[in-house]
């Protein structure tokens, strides 16, 4: 009757058993007995998050980073199993020494998933890329970190790495471009907020889905086949310059022939409209049935253009989702070409469902509203969200012209 069953389970059952627990309970068990002490210490994933620290913990920077290190070196005097995960997601200041002792540690363990999420540090922290050789690393996060590559040939690269994301680090344009390439199974990247703004080249014919919020001089999307999910948001007004003659719609998105959802954003329809848009793209984008386009400038010449050319370069597009910046002003220039579009006889032939966000009853905005409703005959909804104040009555749209019989229309407000 006094047998303790627990403690003499196979460690593997054990193991199975902590690992259901939140990593600051499974610690508590080392109280348990000696049998318990360092039992925890042979988990294979560790969340250090704000979840890990006792509610007494004040939240200097400078104590978590105690109470982590703590953890950190017991698990390494103690572990002997393999450490497949690793994040750090808690608001502390780091020593650089001994993260980079631990990156080296786990590299050594098996790792397939490491996370670097905010923390606050006085500067950069070279991440150690000579010391992870991991084979089997899957996923990469890294926040706060400079970003060196070994010298060339001395780095193999991250054969089993599917996932990148960098956020708020400092890198260059050739050491971006050497890790993508040095990722052969890279399916997801995702770019975050760089200390300065860099030429992108992403280049890699693995890759699936790219997602930019960011400042940037310039990118370059060639040679990315599987690309099928793109969102870019660019975070500062871009630089045209007066002597550039090739349009950035036509190099950038222009080559994105496989891309199937395509999200737009800001200053971004500034950039790919910086000098002469066509009609459309000399190679259509068949595959694309998802569009979204944010904050919209309607009386920005650049942006209209954008719009138009992308809407008439997609023959196969389903869903169209628009929001229009708030800030706006008359611009007849931009009015007559608008209205002169209704006139020529398109015809959005795909198109199921629209999405728009911002409309107004009057001005620039509207009459988009009413040539997608005039041109768009398999239309099955339409959606029309007003920010702030009263939704627009339906009966306002009961005169408008439609090219679809079976189009519902839907009108609400918004706070977004």
């Amino acid at each position: 009757m006094n047998m303790d069953r627990i403690s003499n389970l196979p460690l593997e059952v054990l193991g199975s058993i902590l690992v259901q627990l939140p990593l600051k309970e499974a610690v508590r068990t080392s109280v348990l007995s000696s049998k318990w002490r360092h039992k925890w210490t042979g988990l294979p994933h560790f969340v250090l998050d704000d979840k890990i620290f006792p509610s007494s913990m004040s939240l200097d920077k400078f104590e978590r980073w105690d109470h982590i290190s703590r953890i950190i070196r017991q698990v390494q005097r103690n572990t002997t199993g393999p450490i497949e995960t690793f994040k750090l997601a808690a608001y502390c200041r780091p020593d650089h020494y001994l993260l980079a002792e631990w990156v080296a540690f786990l590299s050594g363990k098996g790792l397939k998933e490491f996370v670097l999420k905010e923390f606050d540090s006085p500067k950069w922290f070279k991440f150690p890329f000579d010391l992870l050789s991991s084979s089997l690393l899957r996923r990469l996060e890294l926040f706060g970190c400079m970003i060196k590559l070994p010298p060339a040939g001395a780095f193999e690269g991250l054969s089993s790495l599917t996932s990148l994301q960098l956020n708020n680090v400092f890198v260059d344009t050739d050491t971006l471009e050497c890790l993508i390439l040095k990722c052969p199974v890279l399916e997801s990247l995702t770019l975050f907020d760089f200390e300065k703004a860099i030429f992108l080249k992403i280049k890699n014919t693995r890759l699936k889905y790219l997602k930019i919020s960011s400042a940037f001089r310039d990118i370059c999307l060639l040679n990315n086949p599987l690309l099928a999910t793109v969102d870019i948001c660019l975070r500062i007004p871009p630089v045209l310059f007066m002597e550039q003659k090739d349009c950035n719609l036509v190099r950038t998105v222009g080559c994105l022939h496989g891309v199937k959802r395509l999200v737009l954003s800001a200053e971004f329809l500034v950039f790919l409209g910086n000098c002469d848009v066509p009609e459309r793209l000399c190679v259509l984008l068949d595959n694309l049935t998802s569009l979204e386009l944010r904050e919209v400038r309607v009386d920005n010449i650049r942006h209209m253009t954008v719009l138009l050319c992308l809407l008439k370069s997609a023959p196969n597009l389903e869903e169209l989702s628009i929001s229009v910046d708030r800030s706006r002003f008359f611009s007849k220039p931009v009015t007559d070409f608008v209205k002169a579009q209704c006139s020529l006889g398109l015809s959005f032939n795909s198109l199921k469902v629209v999405k728009t966000r911002g409309i107004f009853e009057s001005g620039l905005d509207w009459i988009l509203f009413e040539l997608l409703l005039a041109h768009s005959p398999v239309l099955e909804s339409m959606s029309i969200a007003r920010y702030g104040g009263v939704r627009i009555p339906e009966e306002h749209f009961w005169r408008l012209k439609r090219a679809s019989e079976r189009v519902k229309i839907f009108s609400f407000t918004s706070t977004d």
